[in-house]
């Protein structure tokens, strides 16, 4: 079946295309920028935004939260099991 909403622009707010399991790392990007995060196991997040800026929390519970990431950082990352959303 072929997709009827490939020309209709998508919304940030709209539903995710996809979604990917993300290893944090101090050295490398994700494979694409997310816009979502899935925690499974509480704990704190680190990550490289959009602009290039480090951002950090504090301790979160497991949950989903709209984000801009192109790094999850391995340090101050302490937030297990997480998904990445596009």
């Amino acid at each position: 079946m072929s997709d009827p909403f490939k020309t209709v622009n998508r919304s940030i707010s709209g539903p995710a295309l996809g979604s990917f399991a993300i290893t944090p790392s101090d050295a490398f990007n994700l494979s694409l920028p997310i816009r979502a995060v899935t925690l499974f196991g509480d704990g704190t997040l680190a990550w490289i935004n959009s602009d290039g800026a480090t951002q950090t929390t504090g301790i979160l519970p497991a949950g989903t939260y709209p984000l801009f990431a192109t790094r999850i950082l391995a340090t101050g990352t302490t937030a297990t099991a997480l998904t990445g959303w596009v």
